[in-house]
């Protein structure tokens, strides 16, 4: 059994004064050994497969269709049958992993992902693409949370899960800039099928390695499946999800859109009258009241919201405004990858030498500041990507540096056995944030053109959502120095990278 699980947390609410006594007098390992290095290595490459997922077919999208006989109006339902499966199902999953075993449901899914990515690369019809794809979201419900929750039971809290989860959130958020810049690159020198087939080598050499390495992970007392919880959580995330990229794609006003919405709404409201009356509730209330949990997983939310949704703003830009190839628009974003990775490394430190909140607040400010430099962007190649690439770089620095604070935040003061449910949030947060943020800022560029599709008309567009973007990013700050001022700040870590 690891450390994280050898002994029950106190609450997040728990004093600073006795959490720096308790931390005094444990004793905290602060190197990684052979074993849990290894472990790392497992994880990270996992983690960092599903993050390119999500983006890996983005820029491929229209060689699919023309390949598969994909109408125009059906081509956003390949990114949207990964996003539904993905979003809707992952904190189902993250119970799931609780109850059968955290190992086993990792493992699984990443045997699922290689097959269904396997029959997405042979599909020869839109069916079998969109079963692949839909597939694909399940394995990535399941794998994400089981994922993180073996990484935060492996590394005992403190300056080991720290560091862990900073390079795993550096590798995340590069995962998911590769992924624009990969797909572009298999699609232009090999076919858009190699999107699907890179994963089968990767998702392999984990399900044969990670038994070996990895250690079972599960409560001690197993949780009853809150079936209507379970039921209601998924069907208001799938109305929530489905709504918003019928937003994105035809206007906040379309029947779908509202009537998605309105759905989702209804069933996340009869989730949350479900979890105050059974027994064993899917997210126990206590938990959800937490201010490190629910405001954590707020700002995560805000964090995967715009960074993600301002790679889709900044690939339109550069297609539709200066007239990018697809392959030189994914490049362009290897600067931001490059951010990310140095935000994600920085972030453990910056959480040692001063806080975690230091973290989410410095961190949301730089990353307003770098997203409201892009409002200057122009339609002159050179002088905007004079601001384009050191701004994204800056940025995805700053947004690092929240990522990190949020997942820290959101899993630091609970026991074992809560873990399983902390990390599905978690990973609920990062999942629906990666959604909704494309449709979201879709919607406003749709809404800001009335259609047109102009290069001028377009700028006009992608300006708006920036500044919307910007906006978002700063909403998360003030969150953070409202409601995670005390009582919910993780201590100083003694570690020191």
């Amino acid at each position: 059994m690891s450390a994280a699980s050898s002994e029950t947390r106190s609450p997040a609410s728990t004093t600073f004064a006795s959490i720096r006594s308790r931390t005094a007098a444990e004793p905290q390992q602060e190197r990684l050994n052979g074993r849990l290095k290894l472990v790392l290595a497992v994880l990270l490459v996992a983690q960092f497969m599903l993050a390119v997922d999500f983006s890996i077919l983005n820029v491929a999208l229209p060689a699919i269709g023309d390949g598969l006989g994909f109408s125009l109006a059906n081509l956003q339902w390949i990114a949207t049958a990964f996003a539904l499966s993905a979003a809707g199902f992952t904190l189902f999953f993250g119970r799931i992993g609780d109850l059968i075993g955290r190992k086993k449901i990792f493992v699984g899914s990443l045997a699922l992902l290689g097959l269904s990515s396997l029959a997405g690369g042979l599909a020869t019809s839109p069916e079998v693409l969109l079963a692949a794809r839909v597939a694909q979201g399940l394995a990535t419900a399941a794998a994400t949370p089981a994922g993180l929750s073996l990484l935060t039971t492996s590394f005992a809290e403190g300056p080991l899960r720290q560091k862990a989860l900073g390079i795993n959130g550096a590798l995340m958020s590069a995962g998911f800039t590769t992924g624009a810049i990969l797909g572009g690159v298999l699609t232009d020198l090999l076919s858009w099928r190699w999107a699907f087939f890179i994963n089968v080598p990767v998702a392999l050499a984990v399900v044969v390695i990670a038994p070996t390495v990895i250690k079972e992970s599960r409560p001690t007392a197993r949780p009853r499946l809150d079936l209507p919880g379970a039921l209601t959580v998924t069907l208001g995330l799938l109305g929530l999800v489905y709504g918003l990229t019928q937003a994105g794609e035809y206007g906040w006003s379309h029947p779908h859109a509202l009537l998605g919405l309105a759905a989702g709404v209804v069933f996340l409201a009869a989730f949350f009258l479900v979890e105050r009356k059974v027994a064993e509730p899917l997210v126990p209330l206590r938990t959800l009241g937490r201010r490190a949990v629910a405001w954590g997983n707020v700002l995560g939310l805000l964090a995967f919201v715009t960074e993600t949704s301002l790679v889709y703003l900044l690939t339109l830009y550069l297609q539709k405004t200066l007239g990018f190839s697809p392959l030189a628009a994914g490049v362009s974003f290897g600067v931001l990858g490059i951010g990310t990775v140095v935000g994600g490394l920085l972030a453990p430190k910056v959480i040692a030498r001063t806080s975690t909140l230091t973290a989410l607040v410095a961190g949301g400010v730089i990353q307003t500041v770098f997203t409201a430099a892009l409002l200057f962007l122009g339609t002159a190649t050179g002088a905007s990507l004079t601001l384009l690439l050191p701004a994204t770089f800056f940025g995805g620095v700053g947004n690092m540096l929240v990522i990190v604070g949020f997942m820290v935040t959101a899993t630091s003061g609970l026991p074992d056995a809560e873990q399983g449910l902390a990390t599905g949030l978690a990973s609920m947060s990062q999942q629906v944030g990666i959604t909704m943020g494309t449709p979201i800022m879709s919607a406003v560029v749709t809404a800001t053109t009335a259609g047109a599709a102009t290069a001028s008309a377009v700028h006009q567009g992608v300006t708006v959502a920036i500044a919307v973007n910007a906006a978002l990013v700063l909403l998360g700050v003030v969150l953070a120095a409202l409601f995670l001022r005390t009582g919910t700040d993780a201590p100083r870590s003694r570690f020191r990278a």
